[in-house]
């Protein structure tokens, strides 16, 4: 007999465990990672979460700045009902977050905020002590297995559900899990780009494997790019928090010229994409640019995990100054999904960064992404347990080796092709270059993905997801938020405005997305 579990869940970020340890006890849950449980970006997220929860805050002030740095693409029903729920999902986690000698919630101040409203946790340690405080709350009903990678969806074709998922050890072994409820919470794809701030493992595979079993994908063309990765020796070595900038830290180049002043009102603290575009203008002329924090009074004390990573690299934090660059650090668009995670395939869910829900609209809003995880995975775990789905799992494992093992991307290629032709500016002239490589390499021809090594895995899903960002950013013929297009350098908004573009597997479209709204109604 197949063992099924009641719900699988694919990854290990803050959004899988909030599910995870939300999920009734009576019913059966498998977490399978494809790396262990404290490699992912919610356990390396620094700044913290935001939440309304200060004097003369509100969520109606936290949901127009949600809509204003996401360009007005965001659903505004999503938005609306997420940071509703912010005071409370903060509350969930207990006592872990840093307080004043009153015993005052610590508020943070970060970009295109117009209120101090970012909650943190040990400083600059914020994912990590919020991964941990989750850890601490599963029970027996969960199961963990690590470094598991997987690879393709299970298809039940004659009801179209999915059922599962199959997975690949270190030994090459081939893994088969069955489940009522699959739940896709691989994070983002930072990984994509030869500079980013994302761990090692965000590939993007979780979503290219969605969209090879046939849901929907959306946004795909909006990436953000973190304007302070610490950058030395030509490489990206790891996230500057932009907390940082919020306590006084301001961009220079190497003969202290303020970066920003003059570019937009809030300067330093303007949303991340018009950061990242300025930087990028100038370290393409030729120039350095560097943070300088010597008005931070105890920087070690206040950012020590930031000031571990400098000394680490050989960067005294008494000379004052930084050295960054910009970098991919997270995607707006995602598997296509409603607010609690429900896919466009029966039997699929997507929750945290791998889901596009609308929320983050064109262009995240610090500190909002951790907020959706944990909504997210409450929300679904409160779908689950009033839902006693029964549904009959009839496996089917016959395997035809009749497919060619085609050629896979270079993964080092594709970061850098990716970096220069779909990074911070972008152009039809790169993006087409980029789509006719991805082209050549038949990513859409059916494969028999249980003959590739782990490697090979890799590249071909990287692959996969590029492609989609890819043809996205040369379908979207206007700028928006992360998605700046040299050649179409402004909003177009009587062409564009809350069009979203829509990916599967059976060809694209172009549509106003009303997904969430009607979601709510149920």
């Amino acid at each position: 007999m197949i063992k099924c579990e009641d719900v699988l869940i694919i990854g290990s970020g803050v959004a899988a465990l909030q599910l995870a340890t939300m999920i009734d006890t009576e019913l059966n849950v498998k977490i399978i990672t494809k790396s262990s449980l404290r490699k992912s970006n919610s356990y390396l997220a620094q700044g913290g979460i935001a939440a309304a929860v200060g004097p003369g805050d509100s969520p109606e002030k936290h949901y127009i700045d949600t809509l204003e740095a996401g360009a007005f693409h965001s659903d505004e029903a999503a938005a609306r009902e997420i940071v509703q729920e912010a005071s409370d999902l903060i509350s969930g986690l207990g006592p872990i977050f840093d307080r004043d000698g009153e015993g005052h919630l610590q508020l943070g101040l970060e970009g295109a905020h117009t209120e101090k409203r970012i909650v943190h946790s040990g400083g600059d340690a914020t994912g990590q002590h919020v991964i941990e405080a989750l850890l601490a709350k599963l029970t027996p009903h969960v199961q963990i297995e690590e470094n598991i990678f997987a690879y393709e969806l299970l298809m039940d074709h004659d009801q179209n559900r999915c059922i599962g998922v199959k997975g690949k050890s270190a030994d090459g072994s081939i893994r088969h899990c069955f489940a009522r409820h699959t739940i896709i919470a691989t994070g983002g794809c930072g990984q994509l780009y030869s500079f980013t701030s994302n761990a090692q493992t965000v590939t993007g595979d979780g979503i290219a494997v969605a969209y090879l079993a046939g849901a929907a994908v959306a946004d795909m063309e909006f990436v953000q790019f973190h304007p302070t990765l610490l950058y030395q020796n030509g490489m990206a070595k790891g996230l500057v928090s932009e907390a940082v900038r919020g306590a006084g830290a301001v961009l220079v180049t190497e003969d202290g010229t303020p970066v920003m002043r003059g570019i937009h009102p809030l300067e330093d603290l303007a949303p991340r994409h018009i950061v990242s575009q300025t930087m990028f203008d100038l370290i393409q002329s030729g120039q350095h640019v560097y943070l300088d924090i010597s008005k931070i009074d105890q920087f070690e004390k206040r950012f020590p995990s930031i000031t571990a990573l400098c000394a680490k690299n050989g960067i005294s934090i008494s000379d004052g100054r930084i050295p960054v660059a910009p970098g991919s650090h997270f995607l707006m668009g995602g598997i296509k999904t409603d607010l609690k995670g429900q896919t466009t395939v029966a039997g699929l869910y997507a929750i945290g960064e791998a889901a596009c829900t609308g929320f983050h609209g064109a262009n995240r809003l610090a500190s909002n992404s951790l907020l959706e995880g944990l909504f997210q995975g409450k929300r679904l775990a409160e779908w689950i347990n009033n839902h006693d789905d029964q549904t009959s799992i009839t496996p089917d494992l016959k395997r035809t080796s009749i497919y060619k093992k085609l050629p896979v991307p270079d993964i080092q290629t594709l970061q850098a092709s990716m970096m220069a032709n779909v990074g911070i500016v972008r152009s039809k002239e790169g993006l087409t270059r980029q789509k006719q490589w991805f082209d050549s390499f038949q990513l859409n021809e059916v494969r028999d993905l249980d003959a590739y090594t782990i490697s090979e895995l890799t590249g071909f899903l990287m692959g996969v997801t590029a492609s989609l960002i890819t043809k996205a950013a040369l379908k979207r013929t206007e700028s928006r938020g992360g998605h700046f297009r040299a050649d179409f350098p402004f909003e177009d908004d009587q062409h564009w405005l809350k069009k979203t573009i829509v990916q599967t597997n059976k060809g694209e479209v172009r549509v106003k997305d009303e997904r969430i709204k009607a979601a709510i109604k149920h």
